[in-house]
């Protein structure tokens, strides 16, 4: 983790602290207010998008035929695109991030929920014991040396016996990913073109392939629904009088600010650009995307990127088309540093510009093609736009500086701060 100081001098903090630099529409409670609305119509988008996919689930296992199986896919990919935007809200929020692994934990070690193909997958783990458990295949398995018997698939089961199990963090049998997974099956083309291509007869109890599809039908449709009660928590977390906005809009000044530009620096440096962008493309290995078996790691990236500049400009274009906006963090700073604030705007311009070039190239390539050894034009499309987004975290923290926001830890990572270590 990388803390930046503040480089303001105290006269610049003083000046900085008067009513005048906090007045009207630069007054930092209201732009904390607009953040939380923001986080709240963000989470109420995820949870409609949640819903609309569990009916497509349910369409699916009442038919399960290869068009409801591709309907269910598009659904899946819907919901993805208004919770990515909220993911500028997990760090510096510890109510968010003490949640967000319950509904968006990567990667995942998928043989521990249904078959796998050992050949690709391998067949153990030295660090997981659950590596290839199947519980969709086996109603014992054994945790910590104890057998834990799940002879009914629940979202309790789920979130209290297998998420996590064993103290495994690749243990994710909750959230989009876990859905994924049980929607496209393995992604077994490496960086090669193709996506997951698990059968619709996979979930069809009279002509079962993959066997089990008794008790893989109850693992998907209890991942959605506890998908849905997860993400239920949190529209109330943001909620008027939910906790998530009471620790944001009655925190002081700095404490709210800090609070902000924690989420946007760490999304953007720490996360996106190394744990989820430069570690795939240092290995050139797909297993490291994040939506790796969809395809669709492309979207989730643009939309977290999108995430960050939504909240610096304090606005947010729900799935319905409505806008939500007011007074912004971009508007405070222009009160306070015009040319800092010109600066940032352009650098998060700058970024989104090079993830639509990388969501346009997905029209011949794929991501993890793109991110494939030997792919000199791919890696370029891919290393282009994580250095955009370290070029704009720069700017975040010249902010952080000018604010003198002390307290402000942006995260780092190994694939960006210390790359030998990846290959130790």
């Amino acid at each position: 983790m990388k803390i930046f100081k503040s480089l303001a001098t105290a006269g610049a903090v003083t000046a900085l602290m008067t009513s005048s630099a906090f007045a009207g529409a630069h007054d930092v409670k209201s732009l904390l207010a607009n953040y939380a609305d923001i986080a709240q119509a963000g989470y109420e988008d995820s949870l409609i998008t949640a819903k609309a996919l569990d009916q497509a689930i349910d369409n699916l296992l009442s038919e399960p035929t290869a068009a409801n199986l591709d309907a269910a896919r598009t659904a899946w990919i819907a919901a993805r695109v208004p919770y990515q935007q909220t993911e500028a809200y997990r760090f510096g929020n510890a109510i968010v991030d003490e949640w967000e692994g319950k509904v968006n934990a990567w990667p995942l070690d998928e043989g521990l929920i249904d078959y796998v193909d050992l050949g690709y997958y391998g067949a153990e783990s030295d660090e997981n014991g659950l590596y290839t458990a199947n519980v969709i295949a086996n109603k014992q398995v054994i945790i910590n040396g104890e057998p834990v018997q799940i002879d009914t698939i629940t979202p309790d089961a789920i979130a209290n016996k297998l998420h996590e199990a064993g103290g495994v963090e690749a243990n994710v049998a909750s959230g989009y990913h876990a859905i994924e997974f049980l929607l496209w099956g393995q992604d077994l083309n490496g960086t090669g073109p193709g996506a997951g291509n698990r059968p619709a007869t996979d979930f069809d109890v009279a002509n079962c392939t993959g066997g089990n599809c008794d008790r893989r039908r109850d693992f998907l449709k209890a991942a959605s629904e506890l998908t849905i009660s997860d993400l239920e928590e949190m529209v109330a977390a943001w909620a008027q009088g939910g906790a998530a906005r009471e620790a944001v809009v009655s925190a002081d000044d700095k404490a709210g600010l800090s609070t902000i530009l924690t989420g946007m620096g760490s999304l953007s440096y720490g996360e996106l650009a190394g744990e989820r962008m430069r570690l795939g493309l240092l290995v050139h290995d797909p297993e490291e995307e994040h939506d790796c078996f969809s395809d669709n790691t492309h979207n989730s990236h643009f939309y977290d990127a999108k995430g960050i500049q939504n909240v610096y400009l304090g606005q947010y274009t729900r799935v319905d088309g409505s806008v939500v906006s007011g007074p912004s963090l971009a508007d405070f700073i222009a009160h306070v540093d015009a040319d800092l604030d010109q600066e940032l705007r352009g650098k998060l311009d700058a970024t989104m510009a090079k993830m639509q070039h990388m969501v346009d190239r997905t029209s011949t390539e794929a991501y993890d093609q793109m991110i494939g050894e030997g792919n000199e034009e791919g890696n370029a499309v891919v290393q282009a736009a994580i250095d955009a987004l370290i070029d704009q975290t720069r700017s975040i923290e010249r902010v952080v500086a000018k604010l003198d926001l002390a307290d402000v830890a942006i995260e780092g990572s190994d694939s960006l701060d210390n790359p030998n270590a990846v290959f130790e």
